[in-house]
């Protein structure tokens, strides 16, 4: 990734944070899209301390005006190379117990979100010539999950909004895929476990673990290394095509 600009939203931790490491390990310069200034403001100096180059920017996704702001100042200096649409937030919760509210943040961040990151950066690409687009999904856009009604929802729109720009921008050699992981192990999972099975973390732990036919969840580096090959020249004859990273959820499972 040598020369490349790439741009990871929700880069300051858990799966994002990973792979913008990983890019900056390969030698892209990075751009963090954050709405959490400590953790960004950590991880640049993260990568910057391994001999990287990284840059973060304050900036909510789901602003329209705020997202145009940024990748006006990104690609004002350099071309934007890559976009990881990684920034997103979950729910939990069947159709009765999803409110208007819950509903509604969960498709800004989620779904419009990836609409306004997609839409600042695609005219960079097409004037570059060239461009790749990577978006985390999840198995919940295929898969039934219970209790995941408006994840599952943002996630489905997610995956068909990677197949629908994967074809309308093939001929400008902008390449669009998407990632599916099951449960990877990030600060999110620590985090809701201690909030909601206090004193039984372990044991919820083991059993979230078990889901998945391998026995345990995804590590972010693990992702990272899918994402690093989708986004990399190795990786040139690839689009518009879902991957999961699921430990056999999909096709295992049962």
């Amino acid at each position: 990734m040598d020369g490349k600009t790439a741009v990871v939203t929700g880069g300051a931790s858990g799966i994002g944070q990973a792979i913008a490491i990983s890019f900056a390990q390969a030698g892209a310069s990075v751009h963090i899209i954050e709405v959490d200034k400590k953790n960004a403001e950590k991880t640049t100096s993260t990568i910057r301390d391994q001999g990287g180059t990284a840059q973060w920017h304050l900036c909510d996704v789901s602003d329209q005006k705020q997202v145009k702001d940024v990748f006006c100042k990104i690609g004002g200096s350099s071309p934007v190379h890559i976009l990881v649409n990684n920034a997103g937030v979950a729910h939990v919760g069947n159709l009765e117990s999803t409110s208007d509210e819950d509903f509604e943040r969960i498709f800004r961040i989620n779904v419009k979100g990836v609409y306004n990151c997609m839409h600042a950066a695609i005219d960079y690409m097409k004037t570059a010539g060239c461009g790749v687009i990577l978006n985390l999904a999840s198995i919940a856009a295929t898969a039934g999950l219970a209790d995941r009604f408006a994840y599952s929802m943002s996630k489905g729109a997610v995956l068909t909004m990677t197949y629908s720009v994967a074809r309308d921008y093939v001929a400008h050699n902008i390449r669009c895929n998407c990632i599916s992981p099951a449960r990877v192990h990030t600060p999110f999972v620590d985090g809701f476990l201690h909030k909601n099975y206090p004193g039984r973390e372990q044991a919820m732990m083991e059993k979230l673990s078990q889901m998945q036919p391998m026995g345990r969840m995804a590590q972010p580096a693990e992702v990272a290394s899918l994402a690093l090959f989708l986004c990399s020249d190795a990786a040139s004859f690839i689009t518009g095509t879902n991957y999961p990273i699921d430990g056999g959820f999909l096709n295992l499972h049962g």
